[in-house]
Parts: C-alpha cells; sequence; structure tokens
C-alpha cells in the first residue's frame, strides 16, 4: 500500500495588518514590505478559493490573520467565515491561525466549526528575542497549551535558517514534543530584501537533514508537512522531503509569496507514486 500525502491550504483572510517586529514576517507593518495588505478578504473570494484547493485535493484550509492574536472583531469573522466554509465546504478540515489565544477563543471557534489551531513556536525559546522583542516566546507556548485543554487539534511548528544554532533547532523540536502537535510544518525561511534577517544559509542537504531529525524526535506525530520556502530551498530535489521523513506539504500559495504550481505538485505526487490523503485519518 502506497503512503498518502496529506494536502494542506493556507488562506491570508486578512493581510500585512501586524504590529509586531518579528524579523522573519513581511506582515509586519515595521518592515514595509511590498506585499499586498487588507483587513478582511471578502466572504465570495475566501469560498472560490477553499472550493479550487479542495478541488485540488487540499483536506486542510488554514485562515490566518496577520496580528499578535485574537481580540472580539477577528473572532467574529473568523468565526463567520468558518460557520460559511463548514456548512458550503465540508470536507475541508478547518485551521486557524490567528495568535495568541485564550481558552475561551479557542471554544468559540471550535463551536464555529474550527477543527485545528496553528501556532508555531517558531525557534527556540533561547533564540526568539533575536528575532522578536514584542512578544515572549512563553506566550506562544501558553498559546499551544490552550489549544490541547480545549480539545482543538494543534498544529505546531517553526522556522530554520533564521541564524540560529543546532541547539537551538533541536531545543524547539524538543519543546514541540513537549506539546504533542498532531501536525508540525517546518518552514525554511524565505528572505525578504525588506526584513532585517541575512538569507537563509541552510543548503539542501542541511535542510532534508533536519527534515529527518524533526521525525525521529517527534515520533508521535502524524504529520510532518513542509510548508514555507519549500519551493526556494529544495528547488529540483523537492521529492526528496519525502525520503527525509514528510508526509504532508503546502499546495497553493503562502501569506505574502507564490507557491509552486499544485499541478506540478500534484504531478510529482503521482510519479512518486504517492496517494492524495482523502480524510484527516488517512496515514
Amino acid at each position: 500500500m502506497s503512503q498518502k500525502i496529506f494536502l494542506c491550504s493556507i488562506c491570508n483572510i486578512n493581510s500585512g495588518t501586524c504590529n509586531e517586529d518579528c524579523k522573519f514576517c513581511s506582515q509586519s507593518v515595521k518592515f514595509k514590505a511590498d506585499i499586498e495588505r487588507y483587513k478582511q478578504k471578502p466572504i465570495e473570494q475566501i469560498l472560490e478559493e477553499a472550493r479550487r484547493l479542495e478541488a485540488l485535493g487540499a483536506l486542510g484550509f488554514c485562515l490566518v490573520t496577520a496580528q499578535k492574536g485574537l481580540d472580539d472583531k477577528t473572532l467574529d469573522f473568523v468565526c463567520s467565515v468558518a460557520s460559511t466554509l463548514k456548512r458550503e465546504v465540508p470536507r475541508l478540515r478547518l485551521i486557524a491561525c490567528n495568535g495568541t489565544a485564550t481558552v475561551e477563543q479557542l471554544q468559540e471557534l471550535k463551536r464555529a466549526g474550527v477543527s485545528a489551531y496553528n501556532h508555531n513556536l517558531e525557534t527556540s525559546r533561547e533564540f526568539y528575542p533575536q528575532v522578536c522583542t514584542t512578544h515572549p516566546w512563553d506566550e506562544r507556548y501558553s498559546t499551544c497549551e490552550n489549544v490541547n485543554t480545549v480539545g482543538l487539534k494543534l498544529i505546531s511548528g517553526g522556522i530554520f535558517g533564521m541564524g540560529e544554532t543546532m541547539e537551538d533547532r533541536t531545543s524547539m523540536l524538543h519543546s514541540l514534543k513537549a506539546l504533542n502537535p498532531v501536525s508540525v510544518p517546518l518552514n525554511f525561511y524565505h528572505h525578504n530584501p525588506a526584513l532585517p534577517l541575512n538569507p537563509n544559509p541552510l543548503t539542501i542537504d542541511e535542510s532534508l537533514n533536519l527534515i529527518t531529525l524533526a521525525r525521529k524526535i517527534l515520533d508521535k506525530a502524524d504529520r510532518i508537512m513542509i510548508a514555507g520556502g519549500r519551493e526556494i530551498t529544495f528547488k529540483d530535489r523537492q521529492h526528496e522531503i519525502f525520503e527525509a521523513g514528510a508526509n504532508s506539504i503546502v499546495i497553493g500559495n503562502y501569506l505574502t509569496t507564490a507557491g509552486r504550481d499544485a499541478h506540478t505538485d500534484l504531478m510529482m505526487l503521482k510519479e512518486l507514486g504517492f496517494e492524495i490523503a482523502a480524510s484527516p485519518e488517512d496515514k
């Protein structure tokens, strides 16, 4: 029986409005990156994206907002979008990614039809102050604990290639293991000239080894997902991520950067002999 690959997709429903100073993120208003910025994406556009990506085989559909955390207005918007999608595209597993969140806010999302929450640790507790000073790493960890408390599926990962050490990478992976996420998105820093970080120094081989390390440490996770930076990091060796231990990818575009054409990804998976997962329970 061939391995099944879980396809996830991202919908940036609010873009480029964040006041935090995360040095890896073009959505921060502080760095004035040349990206599209808007408060709320129209529900018709979100629904069109959801239907198109579901038709391509995506099971996960992540509703992302660009701000430190949930406020009442954002919570109402995300819940409204989730309720509509749950009704119109019921096969999709809805994921919310809205920054720091309380138990009460997460319970509201759950009632609206959200089944998983994505909040990345990004890097180690020790290195985090080097890339963000406007909120602490511990706040991120607490949100992940809140996700587990309310019974939503936790999705949490991080970014490699921001100038962190190997010790930092291992530390982050062990912190993730303690949270027991069902899915671990591994991002590879995609440099934007407006951002203060240096370009990602990792080679393809180093990046593949990090996937293998993540799979080894996070042996209980259902999915190791390769997300942002996949195309620029692995180039014509993207097929090797599965040999390294990945079993999930993001198809379509990312938050502010274009992904590879989805049909190219689907052709790659077919040529490798993989099936596309048809339900979240598929392994």
